[in-house]
C-alpha cells in the first residue's frame, strides 16, 4: 500500500504532463497503480470539496472576492486550465523562481478560492507550477477554452466585471505579477555643462491578447492611471506607465515583484 502523500505526489506529476513511465521511475510506483489512481479519487482519502458557488440554482460570487480577483489576473497572464480526465480539471499558474513571495501569494489565493482542494507546487527549471485540481475551474474562469488565449476572445462575464470593479487593484496586481514588471529607467542630461544621470521608475505590462490588454487599460482608466502603448514590431503589445503621479499610485497599491 502506498501512502496518501505518495499518491498525491504521483498524480501531481502526471498533471504536469509527465508520462506514466517517467513518474513511475521517479516515485517507484508501478504504472498500473498510477493509472488506477487517475480514475479513482475517493480511495485516496481526499475530502469532498464544498459546492461551487457558480453551480447552484442561484449562482453566487466566490466566497473570497479579493483572492479571486488576484487569481483571475494571474490566470489571464500566466495560467491555463487543462482537463485531467472526464469532469476533473487542473488550474496551473507558472511562477518564476526569482519571485518567491509571488509564488506564495499565488498559492495562497488559489487555496482561498478553493479551500477544500489541495494546492501543489511542482518545481521546473527556473520556475514553479502552482496547481490545484477541481471540477469547477471552468465555472470560476469561463475564459477557459481550446487553444491559446490570444487566439480566442477573452471577455469578463458580468458577475466577474462586478468583482473586478469592486477590487480593481487586486486585478491589476495579478496581471502585473504575471505578465508585468516594475523597473528603473535612466537617462543622462547636460546640466550647466555637466552630464548628469537621472533615474525614474516605470511599470510595463506585455501580453499578446488584445482583449487582455484592453481589460488592463480599461482598469487603469477607471483608476485614473495614465498609460501609453509602446510601438514595437513583435506581436505582443506593451503598456507603459511612466508618469510620476501614476507610478506613485501604482507603487501604493502594487509595487515591485518580490
Amino acid at each position: 500500500m502506498y501512502g496518501l502523500s505518495t499518491r498525491k505526489h504521483a498524480l501531481a506529476l502526471v498533471a504536469q504532463g509527465r508520462s506514466l513511465n517517467s513518474v513511475s521511475r521517479q516515485t517507484g510506483v508501478s504504472r498500473a497503480a498510477i493509472r488506477s489512481w487517475q480514475t479513482r479519487i475517493e480511495p485516496l482519502g481526499w475530502t469532498r470539496p464544498r459546492p461551487c458557488p457558480r453551480c447552484g440554482d442561484v449562482p453566487e460570487d466566490p466566497e473570497d472576492p479579493v483572492a479571486y480577483t488576484y487569481l483571475l489576473g494571474l490566470y489571464l497572464g500566466d495560467g491555463c486550465i487543462s482537463l485531467l480526465r472526464k469532469g476533473v480539471y487542473f488550474l496551473r499558474i507558472t511562477c518564476d523562481d526569482n519571485w518567491p513571495g509571488l509564488i506564495d501569494a499565488c498559492a495562497e489565493a488559489m487555496q482561498r478560492v478553493r479551500p477544500d482542494n489541495k494546492v501543489f507546487r511542482v518545481q521546473r527549471e527556473g520556475c514553479q507550477n502552482v496547481t490545484c485540481y477541481s471540477k469547477h475551474w471552468p465555472c470560476l474562469f469561463p475564459q477557459h477554452g481550446p487553444g491559446k488565449k490570444h487566439n480566442r476572445r477573452i471577455a469578463l462575464e458580468p458577475w466577474q466585471q462586478e468583482i473586478v470593479d469592486a477590487h480593481p487593484w487586486e486585478f491589476l496586481r495579478g496581471l502585473i505579477h504575471s505578465d508585468g514588471c516594475r523597473i528603473t529607467n535612466w537617462t543622462a542630461r547636460l546640466v550647466g555643462g555637466e552630464r548628469k544621470r537621472y533615474e525614474y521608475p516605470r511599470y510595463f505590462f506585455t501580453n499578446t491578447s488584445t482583449d487582455i490588454i484592453q481589460l488592463f487599460t480599461d482598469t487603469l482608466d477607471k483608476l485614473g492611471v495614465e498609460w501609453k502603448s509602446l510601438h514595437q514590431s513583435r506581436a505582443a503589445v506593451t503598456i507603459s506607465v511612466a508618469r510620476k503621479a501614476s507610478v506613485a499610485l501604482m507603487d501604493a497599491h502594487i509595487g515591485p515583484k518580490y
